[in-house]
């Protein structure tokens, strides 16, 4: 087995644990049911028995599974088929569970005593589950019934996409995040009425509610700050929290330490001393990070500071006197694989974190890991839980590479959820559909831990047709090797959005046909001291997929492929250590795994909500102007073919950030016109990033595309106004 300078830090873990410690002061086919209208019409407390007190929530934070504290049960909210599940407990193929269908696709639960507190994205109309939603997102609180399942006793109305849930100590307030409306608000849980709504940056995710129920952070999908909201049962106000991503493993550049995504999930400490999210790391540095590393980050809440410090000086591994050392050590003097300083990571202790626990009895932190189909348990004492894992359960089991495309017991976990002892986990399987039953490591040397494969209840067949439906599987999928480097299709398109960051990709000359230039590898950011003619490379931001993949084709921002299962082949060998070209050797087993990735992004990602309003009269008027030839913006970005006539436009000469990347190939500034479509919430823009907003496009864009350098201050701001409702 290789032996590399990873290994070498393994053993400064314990040291870290100790010094966190310290700073921390820590010693079967369901059953429907439609849910029925409540008889009474008062507060949600009308229904409660007034002689008996009402239990504490198990959770304040909400997820896609959770335990009802009352009675032994989970409920699971099933995005992907629009219901929500009591499954009761012990789980038994006899008794399947009750589905209760909802409105439009839930994002997360959690159960109170009497109550259950559901987010719904949006409203859809029709009974096709890929079918687009529309606003306004919501808030239902629902009671437990024994025949239905749930029954509504009410619901809030809240901006499109409400997604996270939390609730304040107290139980009488929910905080809702809704990531596409970029919105957090706070509901009255006493008179079911919204308190307020801010406006955030994009992406909202997680929410936490601190013990003293007056502050409450947010974490976002695209960047590393968090968002604290102040005053929650007050005048509300928000503020931007820098919260660095893996700190002890990336440069202090400023641009590396804010390029932070999937923070999907957050949890507190039971004290409130620290908030830990998991996260990836896109510009942290170790061993093969071509896509940064996984970290979870913790942010003391005391100092509002992150608890992992960078030291003042780094030692880099790739340094002479470094190697030198390793020498001495008996380890490879040179390693390509690693791009820089220590502590580095022994191999992916995660991929695409989706949900995070926090287990009492063991101070521990359980991961979900969606990209390896794994659950993940790591120290909680620890200053960077993240640098290993204590244990690893497989849930997935069998080799993807050797069975046939998408083969797992349990993909994609998404959710949660602990039994009363801490002794047991069960962890929602999103792409499977299978809830999976882990029996968890105790810790404990007189007992010694046995590994077995975990129980696997099925939760009913995939709705979506067969091929899209392994398509689904393989989008999560980062297990296997011929698709990508460990990193999924997800890692970077989250539920078919995008990451929100400018990626490397590096354009060389073809060894087989000189003259001849294309894609050969990406990266997150440039890393100067890997090896020897490794290169900036060129800069293509993460485009949408979710609603943008009808065309047959071109695709690529140059319009490299002509279709789109040709791009997604591209893509197995671009997002990879060093590259690669797995077409070239496994074409048999590269083309049935395009195919169905296609069908997947065709049929079952679901495009964000569209807000389907009157045009006020500044949006018409910013129509107009969109349409008029003489602006041009129409010609290129065509209305009926999905706001693009696909095709390469020339741009002009770039002002282009040369200490980060390298000049286009033959000064090539050609680029396929992309969709205009969810243009709102896909900030920045351009290949490259370079506007950060709609607003920035417009006022700089002088003649490069069309004409707005005539354009009044007001048709202007009409025309941003017209380009958010596409």
């Amino acid at each position: 087995m290789r032996t590399t300078a990873s290994t070498f830090f393994l053993a400064g873990l314990t040291s870290l644990a100790a010094l966190a410690a310290c700073k921390s002061g820590e010693q079967t086919s369901p059953t429907d049911a439609t849910p029925q209208p409540a008889a009474s019409n008062g507060a949600p407390g009308a229904q409660q028995q007034p002689t008996r007190a009402r239990k504490p929530p198990l959770v304040r934070e909400g997820g896609a599974l959770v335990r009802s504290p009352s009675e032994p049960a989970l409920w699971l909210a099933d995005e992907d088929q629009q219901v929500v599940r009591r499954i009761a407990l012990p789980a038994d193929a006899q008794n399947p569970p009750v589905a209760v269908k909802m409105p439009g696709p839930p994002a997360a639960v959690l159960a109170l005593d009497d109550r259950v507190l559901v987010t719904v994205r949006g409203i859809r109309k029709t009974d096709d589950l890929a079918s687009p939603y529309e606003g306004p997102g919501l808030l239902l609180v629902m009671r437990p019934d024994p025949a239905a399942g749930l029954v509504e006793m009410g619901r809030v109305e809240l901006p499109a996409d409400a997604w996270g849930l939390a609730i304040t100590p107290d139980a009488s307030t929910a905080l809702v995040t809704s990531p596409w409306t970029h919105a957090v608000s706070a509901v009255d849980l006493q008179t079911l009425t919204k308190r307020w709504t801010l406006d955030v940056p994009r992406e909202p995710r997680a929410v936490v509610a601190l013990p003293d129920g007056k502050t409450a952070y947010v974490t976002h999908l695209a960047r590393a700050t968090l968002s604290r909201i102040d005053a929650v049962e007050g005048q509300a106000r928000v503020k931007d929290v820098p919260f660095p991503a893996a700190p002890l493993r990336t440069p202090p550049d400023p641009a590396r330490r804010e390029a932070a995504t999937l923070a999907y999930s957050a949890v507190l400490s039971p004290d409130g001393a620290r908030l830990f999210v998991p996260r990836q790391a896109l510009g942290a540095m170790g061993e093969s990070a071509w896509n940064g590393q996984n970290t979870v980050d913790i942010l003391s809440i005391a100092d509002e500071s992150p608890l992992a410090v960078r030291a003042p000086r780094w030692f880099v591994m790739q340094s002479k006197p470094f190697q030198k050392l390793l020498g001495e050590f008996g380890f490879e003097e040179a390693d390509p694989h690693l791009t820089g300083p220590a502590p580095s990571q022994i191999g992916e202790v995660f991929v695409q974190p989706r949900a995070v626990v926090y287990r009492k009895k063991t101070r521990t932190l359980l991961v979900a890991s969606e990209g390896t189909d794994m659950l993940v348990e790591l120290d909680a004492l620890s200053v960077d839980p993240s640098l290993g894992a204590l244990r690893k359960y497989d849930l997935g089991g069998g080799n993807p590479e050797d069975d046939k495309p998408g083969a797992t017991r349990c993909g994609a976990p998404t959710g949660i959820a602990l039994s009363e002892d801490e002794g047991t986990a069960f962890v929602f399987c999103r792409s499977s559909h299978d809830l999976a039953i882990v029996r968890l490591d105790a810790f404990d040397k007189r007992a010694p831990y046995e590994s077995s494969p975990p129980a696997i209840f099925s939760l009913g067949p995939d709705p979506l047709p067969e091929q899209a439906a392994i398509g689904r599987r393989l989008y999560y999928n980062a297990r296997d090797w011929l698709m990508s480097g460990s990193y999924a299709c997800a890692g970077c398109h989250p539920e078919g959005r995008d990451d929100g960051h400018v990626w490397h990709e590096d354009i060389r000359e073809s060894y087989e046909e000189k003259g001849k230039y294309e894609p050969n590898v990406m990266h997150a950011f440039e890393d100067k001291q890997a090896f020897e003619g490794f290169v900036k490379g060129v800069p293509r931001q993460t485009p949408m997929l979710a609603g943008r993949a009808a065309a047959f084709g071109p695709y690529g921002w140059k319009g490299e492929s002509p279709n789109l299962k040709h791009r997604v082949i591209i893509g197995f060998g671009l997002h990879r250590w060093l590259g690669g070209e797995p077409l070239s050797y496994s074409a048999d087993k590269t083309i049935p795994r395009a195919d169905a990735i296609v069908a997947f992004a065709r049929h079952g990602l679901v495009p964000p909500p569209r807000d389907n309003h009157e045009k006020t009269a500044e949006e018409k008027r910013g129509e107009e102007v969109f349409n008029d030839p003489n602006v041009g913006c129409a010609t290129c970005h065509v209305p009926k073919t999905d706001y693009t006539n696909r095709a390469l436009v020339g741009l002009g000469p770039w002002a282009f950030d040369k200490a980060r990347f390298d000049t286009e190939m033959e000064d090539d500034w050609k680029f396929k016109t992309p969709s205009l479509l969810y243009l709102a919430g896909s900030a920045p823009y351009y290949h490259d990033g370079s506007a950060a907003t709609l607003e920035e496009l417009v006022e700089r864009n002088g003649k490069r595309m069309g004409h707005t350098d005539h354009l009044s201050k007001e048709d202007r701001a009409a025309l941003v106004a017209f380009l958010k409702t596409l």
